[in-house]
């Protein structure tokens, strides 16, 4: 099997589990170009030695060996790249969320579905083996008829160590506060798994705690996708900050997804335990969490562009997530505090 050539946008701290996963993947993959917007000789060791780094995306884009492009930038530019790069007749992996807004999330599912080329989300939560074991107990109706769904994302990021930094919490730089940056990978798993149909009410504010323009707080009741009531609760406001957890009431059985660990309590006594990464980056160091479900999203999206399918995280599915986190933010009436007095990207 031929390697696929690479080409990596964005060498910041988002790139860590994208890189760790390329040299996972080495067997398959090239990484022939990371593109960076500071000087390129700072990123020398973070990239293979073969690897040519660049300020210029045009550059990259030009070498006919670059099959496959990954985003790995701020939300706000990847409209803008991702546009470039398709344009260029490259298959695009885009980390979450599409952009800043829904209105450009859509562009940018339009001008991916107008062409040929295979189009992925980086929401990888959805690869952990407990979440992939859940979703086939679900479908082989061995839980029985979902009752009741409740998601908590109980996260901490600090004022100094996080939102501090220029554009972190902004609209202009994220787009929102904890649901589209932080909450929005297990939210995406559980929209994925048992649907959301309506956003009954919420409440999204930003607390004391944090000085920054989106919510760093958000509480919904929620309709699922059979009818079943359902609960969110997502914060980066919540000290030291605990792994996202997601339960499921069901007729024959209880299922608890707890950061990657998935606990199944049955009815009759019966327990089945699928074990998982604990951490999940829910403090304050970010990128505190295992590298394995980049990879198993990495090779998805590998496999996709070779049988020519949709990756498993495409961009309409990226899309229903973003929708539902509009529909929280517009329930709770809340209103991104506009000011200068918070630094800009």
């Amino acid at each position: 099997m031929s390697k696929i050539g690479i080409a990596l946008v964005g060498l910041g701290p988002g790139s860590e589990p994208h890189l760790a996963a390329l040299r996972e993947l080495q067997d398959r993959v090239d990484l022939r170009w990371a593109v960076t917007r500071s000087d390129p000789a700072k990123a020398e060791g973070k990239v293979p030695a073969h690897t040519r780094l660049t300020t210029d995306l045009a550059l990259a884009l030009q070498d006919p060996a670059v099959q496959a492009v990954i985003v790995a930038t701020p939300a706000h530019t990847h409209l803008a790249i991702a546009g470039q790069t398709l344009a260029a007749g490259k298959h695009t992996l885009v980390e979450k969320p599409l952009d800043v807004s829904l209105d450009k999330a859509e562009e940018l599912v339009r001008l991916a579905t107008a062409t040929d080329l295979r189009f992925g989300v980086v929401l990888q939560h959805r690869f952990r083996p407990g979440a992939m074991r859940l979703r086939e107990l679900l479908a082989s109706s061995a839980l029985g008829a979902l009752q009741a769904g409740v998601l908590q994302i109980p996260w901490w990021r600090s004022q100094a160590g996080y939102y501090d930094q220029p554009g972190r919490g902004s609209v202009a730089r994220d787009g929102g506060g904890v649901l589209l940056t932080q909450a929005v990978h297990a939210l995406d798993l559980f929209h994925s798994l048992v649907g959301v149909r309506a956003v009954v009410a919420s409440q999204v504010r930003t607390t004391d705690i944090h000085r920054m323009e989106t919510e760093d707080f958000a509480a919904a009741l929620l309709t699922l996708g059979n009818g079943a009531p359902g609960v969110l609760m997502a914060t980066t406001a919540m000290y030291p900050g605990r792994a996202e957890s997601l339960e499921l009431i069901c007729a024959h059985a209880t299922a608890s997804l707890v950061g990657g660990t998935l606990r199944v309590n049955y009815h009759d006594g019966r327990t089945e335990v699928v074990e998982g990464e604990a951490r999940s980056g829910s403090g304050d160091s970010i990128m505190d969490f295992s590298p394995a479900a980049h990879i198993a999203l990495h090779r998805d999206f590998l496999d996709a562009i070779a049988e020519g399918r949709p990756p498993a995280v495409s961009g309409d599915e990226a899309l229903q997530t973003h929708r539902v986190i509009d529909q929280i933010i517009a329930a709770g009436a809340f209103e991104p505090l506009r000011s200068q007095q918070f630094p800009q990207p």
